[in-house]
């Protein structure tokens, strides 16, 4: 309320009749009301604060950003109550100041705001204004990350599918051609003497082992890149789990890792592909095997609740920093010297096809768990209700 209004309205009350007075009180009230409904109803949020920075109103936008309680943040430090925001340096007296930030708790998002200076005084009087505070207002910019971040994969993706039909092409036959000469020099070296087979047989035998793992490579690239379409079939995952892990019991065994299977015996079944399947948890159990290199155990486990089908893999090897998670299912990255960098995004292409979700929990020194989510029902497309749709409520979801 303007300054000049109130000196005029004091002077006024002693001849304003006392329930002219109550009457006038109760519309700034509905007034005050009206306009708190109003901040609360649109989704960015709002922050006042005075000049020393002390929490004067939030909307439940803001609230919720933030993690905050409404009634314990009036009244306090702003910079207090959201650790990092360094407030000193956003409030530069009359000028407005915008940054984008990352915030961690309660939920990780990504916000843009602007601190805009608040100044108070007789409008027809400028140069009187005071600054009386500051108004931050902050926009959820976190969906357009996302999305561009899924523009850029795609893009990336277009462009190694592009590159897959050269490399099928140019490295593929090459090798074929490779690989028949060795044979035929195999057979010729068996008709020298001993003594001449047994110094040319060694490099030989190294030579055929690395097209082999070049041609594993290959086949590794192009699958990452065009996938096979799924082929589903009703199955068990204890079934796949058990059949994985059995393939590479001798790795197991040879290393000393014990594995323990934790699988529930309610599980239901599940329309997959099992072929690829057992590929993405052939890929997880192997890296588990080298991640723990001589010792440890890997635990596997299997439960199920009315959506979802869940398997976790957890070892007790060195772990991943934050810095190795965030870029796990880049193509070609890995920690290993003699890794292709691709087994972890065909797991996740795997799971993704099967509209399932695939997260990681690590700290280094700590092992890692990936935790594998399949519904329990095709979610690739949902049927929407006939007629009309009804409006998104303009109002914010409600507080948990």
């Amino acid at each position: 309320m303007k300054r000049a209004f109130l000196d005029k309205l004091l002077q006024r009350l002693r001849r304003v009749q006392p329930e002219d007075v109550e009457a006038f009180f109760i519309e700034l009230a509905q007034d005050r009301r009206f306009l708190e409904t109003i901040f609360n109803a649109i989704r960015e949020g709002v922050i006042v604060t005075d000049v020393a920075g002390t929490v004067i109103y939030l909307n439940d936008a803001a609230a919720r950003i933030f993690g905050l309680d409404t009634a314990s943040a009036l009244g306090r430090p702003l910079a207090d109550k959201i650790s990092g925001l360094r407030w000193k340096e956003l409030a530069q007296g009359r000028e407005t100041i915008s940054r984008d930030i990352e915030i961690f708790h309660p939920i990780h998002r990504i916000l843009n705001f602007y601190v805009v200076p608040l100044m108070g005084g007789d409008d027809a009087a400028p140069e009187n204004l005071q600054h009386i505070g500051y108004a931050l207002i902050m926009r959820d910019f976190t969906e357009r990350d996302r999305a561009a971040q899924e523009t850029l994969e795609s893009e990336r993706t277009a462009a190694l599918q592009l590159l897959a039909a050269g490399v099928a092409h140019e490295i593929g036959n090459p090798l074929n051609s490779l690989t028949i000469h060795l044979q035929l020099l195999e057979r010729r070296l068996h008709k020298h003497p001993m003594a001449e087979q047994e110094k040319l047989l060694q490099p030989l035998k190294i030579a055929q082992e690395e097209i082999k793992r070049l041609d594993t490579i290959v086949t590794q690239f192009l699958h990452a890149l065009r996938p096979a379409p799924l082929a589903r079939t009703p199955s068990n995952l204890n079934t796949l789990i058990r059949e994985s892990s059995e393939i590479l019991r001798p790795e197991l065994n040879s290393r000393n890792i014990h594995l323990q299977l934790e699988l529930s015996a309610g599980l239901p079944a599940l329309t997959i592909d099992q072929n690829q399947l057992k590929q993405a948890f052939f890929n997880i159990i192997k890296n588990a095997c080298e991640a723990m290199k001589q010792g440890g155990t890997l635990t596997i486990r299997t439960q199920a609740d009315d959506q979802w089908v869940n398997l976790i893999f957890a070892d007790t090897g060195d772990g991943m920093s934050q810095e190795t998670m965030a870029r796990i299912f880049e193509p070609y990255f890995t920690t290993k010297n003699n890794g292709s960098g691709l087994g972890l995004m065909i797991t996740q292409r795997i799971i993704q096809a099967h509209g399932g979700e695939v997260s990681l929990a690590s700290s280094a020194g700590h092992g890692l768990k990936i935790t594998i989510r399949l519904p329990r029902h095709d979610r690739r497309i949902q049927m929407l209700p006939s007629g009309p749709r009804p409006l998104p409520a303009l109002h914010p979801p409600r507080k948990a």
